[in-house]
């Protein structure tokens, strides 16, 4: 018998599917995955309600799905690096308490996020949620914006990581040869050979990507020992008092309150966009299960990380202000000399977060690419027919993944000019994500309180299901309309945060597109649905 798209002949093993090598050339040779990549049958019957083809492979499994969540994300990592923005404003007690607030809002974030992933296990993630769940009235706007905000929030994402982790390397420099002059330029270049990076590992090493996830993720776990260790043994230490409840307004705001909120930002940046895994979905073996799993493990993960390692700073981290005006750009490398006193040690200990940005941007890559493959399978964005295509033998989106290479150095190519409009496309990021995510967990949640039947899944919240929703969305407004403020007062020309700006672009030219072609090109992925609700 056949089920979708396995044929006849092929055998059946404890819900895998199976077959011969001849038979995988033979589908490589049509463009189509080797049925041995197509993953469960409950995969299938998923492929088959959600109307999609499967033409990637299904070779993630839970650890190595995890690991991809873990390191893309690279909590405590990002907290060194924008270390400066949440002592600026907030201080230590900013940071500390921030983070647990932020730690646990993002968890009902990403619990909300995991069930929809169970519902609808499919690349394309919020903006194919948002087509289910939204009122028919607008279902496909609101779809259509939504994959915008995503192709743009994860496009942002990869010159965000690259940025961090080439100028990083710069701070080194000017660390170890304090007569190197800081060049953006410079900069410019290693964001774009640390992409490169990147692209060619998407590409001819697509195949080895699942298991050299599994191996960052232990890096990622050793690395953060590698450098709290040194720090605990060698460092003075802050009093309790003043690192729980000293909280630090530099940027002049009115209040300390709001200064922490504005100051976030470094612990927004280090917990946000765990829906990565949820655009590799059609390549994860029986995704519906364990899609959510891992991307509920990932966040606590991450959250345990990132606490242990903001504790730790926050307790050794000297004067603020001496560490703050650091040559190198970066307080975090200061630290670390300061506690070491060698130059040795604090390049070993920098470059170990260099690796672990570096292997976040290869994963940036890979969420990026199928997202924006996803979008052109549904005819979202302009070139779509090109964007689409699936290289055969390879199945990989190829195209998509070079496009995302161009954007990255297109948009790097911005910091030789400003650095004020990089930032701003660094704060994209987190305003375009924010935004699909209250989107997508709206839309759901109106469902639910108007009583309409949602798609069967195996990961549920239950009858906790509701109350998450709307603390999810009672969590994200507020932290989106701050992640627009400046960090400091009065605002000037150079200190505004002119993200506000590219994010209405966004939105403006993302409508205008619509009306002028997308309405009539664009395919709601809720057409292609074919199930029956419970």
């Amino acid at each position: 018998m056949a089920f979708g798209n396995i044929a006849l002949g092929q055998i059946k093993s404890g819900g895998q599917v199976q077959s011969s090598a001849a038979g995988d050339v033979e589908y490589a040779q049509k463009g189509r995955v080797a049925p041995k990549y197509m993953g469960t049958l409950a995969d299938q019957r998923d492929m088959s309600a959600l109307g999609r083809e499967q033409v990637l492979r299904r070779n993630f499994r839970f650890i190595s799905i995890l690991g991809f969540g873990c390191t893309l994300i690279s909590t405590w990592e990002v907290i060194l690096t924008l270390l400066s923005y949440g002592l600026t404003d907030g201080g230590t007690a900013g940071l500390i308490w921030g983070f647990v607030i932020v730690s646990v809002g993002f968890g009902l974030v990403f619990a909300s996020v995991a069930e929809m992933a169970s519902m609808a296990p499919t690349s394309g993630g919020q903006y194919h949620w948002v087509s289910e769940f939204a009122p028919r009235s607008g279902q496909k706007y609101l779809s259509y914006i939504t994959g915008w905000l995503c192709a743009t929030g994860w496009q942002c994402a990869i010159v965000s990581i690259s940025f961090l982790a080439g100028t990083i390397i710069q701070g080194l420099i000017v660390l170890n040869d304090p007569s190197y002059n800081f060049e953006r330029w410079h900069g410019t270049m290693l964001v774009i050979a640390i992409t490169t990076f990147a692209i060619l590992f998407n590409t001819f090493l697509a195949k080895k990507l699942p298991f050299v996830e599994g191996l960052i993720l232990i890096i990622h776990v050793v690395g953060l020992f590698a450098i709290i260790i040194p720090l605990w043994v060698l460092a003075p230490r802050n009093s309790a008092k003043a690192v729980f409840t000293e909280f630090n307004n530099a940027g002049g705001w009115n209040s300390d309150g709001t200064a922490t909120m504005v100051g976030l930002s470094t612990t927004i940046t280090a917990m946000i966009g765990f829906d990565c895994s949820v655009h590799m979905s059609e390549e994860i073996k029986d995704a519906s299960e364990t899609l959510p799993n891992a991307i509920m493990s990932a966040v606590c993960v991450n959250g345990v990380l990132g606490f242990v390692m903001l504790i730790t700073l926050c307790f050794t981290l000297g004067d603020v202000d001496s560490i703050l005006n650091t040559p190198t750009g970066f307080p975090f490398i200061q630290i670390f000399y300061n506690t070491t006193q060698s130059y040795v040690a604090t390049d070993i200990m920098t470059a170990i977060l260099v690796v672990t940005l570096t292997a976040s941007s290869i994963t940036e890559v890979a969420t990026a690419s199928r997202q924006l493959w996803s979008f052109a399978r549904d005819q979202g964005v302009p070139f779509s027919s090109v964007l689409e295509y699936v290289t055969p033998g390879w199945n990989i989106p190829l195209n998509a993944v070079m496009v995302s290479l161009v954007v990255t150095i297109l948009l790097s190519l911005i910091n030789i000019g400003s650095t004020v409009a990089l930032s701003a496309i660094i704060s994209l990021t987190i305003t375009s994500l924010i935004s699909s995510y209250l989107i997508s967990i709206g839309c759901v949640l109106l469902k639910r309180l108007r009583g309409e039947p949602l798609p069967p899944r195996r990961w549920s919240l239950g009858r906790f299901g509701m109350a998450i929703n709307i603390a999810a969305m009672a969590f994200l407004i507020p932290i989106f309309i701050f992640a627009f403020f400046p960090l400091q007062t009065p605002v000037q020309k150079e200190t505004m945060n002119w993200s506000i700006v590219m994010y209405s672009g966004m939105i403006i030219f993302a409508t205008v597109y619509y009306w002028v072609k997308g309405r009539h090109n664009f395919i709601p992925p809720v057409a292609l649905v074919k199930r029956e609700l419970q």
